[in-house]
């Protein structure tokens, strides 16, 4: 029974993380954030849970940024900016997610739209500056 619960508390721990941060981390940061205060964690154990709560609807992969994949705790429609210079990841503020592209999608291709995401890509503020 004792395992049950430390299985429970490194996936309730690992989910917190992803879902308590802004920075949209890899498995390697979760593990790295969690490590100290979590001496039996693996590496695998963090992506195996990653992979879960993807599968869950709980998280979402924002794709690989640099050759790794990165996360997001916030499941709610909003844009991602991606920096081709530095790699980081950042939700755009105010920027909506055009529904009206959903709905044109499927209207002109026949098909049933679930979820609509918006990404953009160039350069941050601090990485057009160099």
């Amino acid at each position: 029974m004792e395992q049950h619960v430390k299985h429970f508390k490194k996936r309730d721990a690992i989910l917190n993380c992803v879902k308590c941060t802004k920075v949209h981390p890899s498995a390697d940061w979760v593990f790295a954030k969690l490590k100290p205060d979590i001496s039996n964690l693996s590496l695998g154990t963090v992506y195996r849970n990653l992979a879960l709560f993807k599968e869950q609807g709980l998280i979402v992969s924002l794709g690989t940024v640099k050759g790794v994949e990165r996360f997001d705790g916030n499941t709610e429609p909003h844009v991602h900016f991606i920096c081709n210079g530095c790699g980081c990841v950042l939700d755009l503020e105010g920027v909506e997610v055009p529904q009206s592209l959903a709905e044109s999608a499927a209207s002109e291709n026949g098909i049933i739209v679930n979820n609509c995401s918006l990404t953009l890509s160039g350069l941050c503020s601090d990485c057009k500056l160099n």
